[in-house]
């Protein structure tokens, strides 16, 4: 492949190299035929694609499309990739330095360049900017499909979800067979209260699973008003442990119309959906082997559909709907300081690699550091429910202690156990916080400023967790929201009494 590479090769060897858990393969592949073909743009532009696309090497795909312009100067897409590489690297001034010479030397290819602009102001988390653009261009220009989807974006991001409606419609008349713009407008009907309009759009999305060529996706997929007393159906993760969490309520729905169900999760959720829903068989979905006599498979985030939950006063709020071993909240008390209140901390999201996650993670995620500034010092014993490469930010931490016991933790049973003997949770969006809503522990979300669409567009309670407080921050920074959290959290210490809300020593939780 090294004496005659071509772009396509690039790309179909590369993501094939990535897909098989092959990244450092994959990219030394990439830099050892761009190094043989040093003149060829089409070459170090295909390989800084593929490298752009499965991680955040930002140094290395710049240097490639280095080489692409100075090979050919005059090419759009390279320079727009370019600008935006800067950007989602942090040097913001950089990239829109580029994108408005581009606007100077191509004048004619302005809406284009339009486009790859905002699109980069999103992904960096500055909506505000990129609707700006686009609205100014908008004055004089015809618009195209990808400039009334981002006007779309920027809107839903900014929570003005009910004004991004009427945009995604209007890039869909100009091209219905968009499933990303459908989806959008689905996520902006839901972050809108609009669920009767929001579920069946939803539905249509392109799934997002790990193994596209699993057996059970052949299944017929279930839908509202299907018959499923005596049938056999399958529930799998699609999307994120989270989303699992969020959606897994409606099982016992399920099963008491007669459905016998099999739920397919990661490792991390099998032990804890199982001593949940006895009546469900629970497996892991990784080496689920094909099994005869299924009558449906069902994506768990379709759930809410599937049971017909119309409006935000339809959502079941069964609470708790998930369980802890009693053994396993045993284990965890005996280990964890007497002090009361105890406060579990989550500061960050997944940590991910591919380059969109990456860029949305780091929206939604703030540091120890941040946050315990922000919090301490409180009259409380601090607990680490941070998982991932987060938790090392523990090591230098030099506040206030924090009590750190995920070493023990196997799966989201053990937090859930360790979060039955907590008094509150504060956690940025992502997957305990899901967990603790799900297990009744009363929990402070700190939202992002473009919130998801679970958490509608304002307000500081959700129906999906009844005992969830959300704190919104109002700009990119978290500091501000924070320091909020902080003042709340103080004051919440100061009016508990001796006794209040002992998490599973007293049977409950009061926030």
């Amino acid at each position: 492949m090294v004496r005659s590479a071509s772009a396509e090769e690039i790309i179909r060897t590369g993501d094939r190299l990535f897909a098989e858990g092959r990244g450092l393969d994959a990219v030394r592949l990439v830099l050892e035929v761009t190094a043989h073909h040093m003149n060829d743009w089409r070459v170090s532009l295909a390989g800084a694609d593929v490298i752009l696309r499965h991680t955040v090497s930002y140094n290395i795909v710049e240097t490639l499309l280095r080489n692409a312009r100075r090979c050919h100067p005059d090419h759009i897409q390279t320079q727009a990739l370019l600008a935006h590489v800067l950007m989602a690297g942090g040097d913001i001034a950089g990239g829109c330095a580029l994108f408005s010479e581009m606007m100077q030397r191509y004048p004619d290819e302005r809406g284009t360049i339009c486009e790859h602009m905002s699109m980069s102001f999103l992904d960096t988390g500055y909506p505000a900017e990129s609707l700006q653009i686009l609205l100014s261009h908008l004055e004089t220009a015809r618009p195209t499909v990808a400039m009334l989807n981002n006007v779309a974006c920027s809107l839903h991001r900014l929570n003005r979800s009910a004004e991004a409606v009427s945009w995604y419609e209007q890039a869909l008349a100009l091209d219905p067979a968009r499933p990303e713009i459908r989806f959008g407008q689905a996520c902006s009907l839901l972050k809108a209260g609009r669920l009767r309009e929001g579920w069946p759009l939803f539905f249509d999305r392109i799934l997002s699973v790990r193994n596209g060529a699993a057996w059970f996706l052949s299944l017929p997929r279930l839908r509202p008003g299907d018959e499923v007393a005596g049938r056999r159906i399958i529930l799998f993760y699609e999307q994120g442990l989270g989303d699992a969490i969020q959606f897994i309520r409606f099982v016992p729905g399920l099963v008491a119309k007669g459905a016998e169900v099999t739920i397919l999760v990661p490792q991390p959720l099998v032990r804890l959906l199982a001593q949940s829903y006895p009546a469900a068989s629970v497996r892991e979905i990784d080496g689920f082997g094909r099994e005869d006599g299924y009558d449906y498979a069902v994506p768990i985030p379709d759930l809410p559909y599937i049971a017909g939950v119309l409006s935000m006063h339809d959502i079941p709020a069964p609470i708790p709907y998930l369980r802890a071993d009693s053994g396993d909240v045993a284990r965890f008390a005996a280990l964890l300081p007497a002090r009361r209140p105890r406060i579990g901390l989550v500061w960050a999201g997944e940590t991910r690699t591919r380059s969109e996650h990456v860029l949305a993670d780091r929206r939604r995620s703030t540091t120890l550091a941040a946050m315990g500034e922000a919090l301490t010092p409180v009259e409380a014993t601090l607990v680490n429910l941070q998982f991932g490469a987060p938790r090392g930010e523990i090591a230098g931490w030099r506040g206030q202690a924090v009590c750190d016991l995920m070493g023990d933790v196997r799966d989201l049973a053990d937090t859930a156990a360790i979060m039955a003997n907590l008094d509150l949770v504060i956690s940025v969006d992502t997957s305990p916080l899901h967990l603790a809503g799900a297990v009744g522990c009363p929990v402070w979300l700190v939202s992002r400023w473009d919130a998801c669409w679970r958490w509608e567009n304002s307000g500081d309670r959700s129906p999906w967790y009844p005992g969830m407080r959300i704190f919104r921050a109002q700009e990119r920074s978290f500091v501000p929201v924070l320091q909020q959290v902080g003042a709340a959290l103080r004051k919440w210490v100061a009016c508990r009494q001796p006794g209040d809300g002992h998490g599973a020593e007293s049977g409950g939780w009061q926030a």
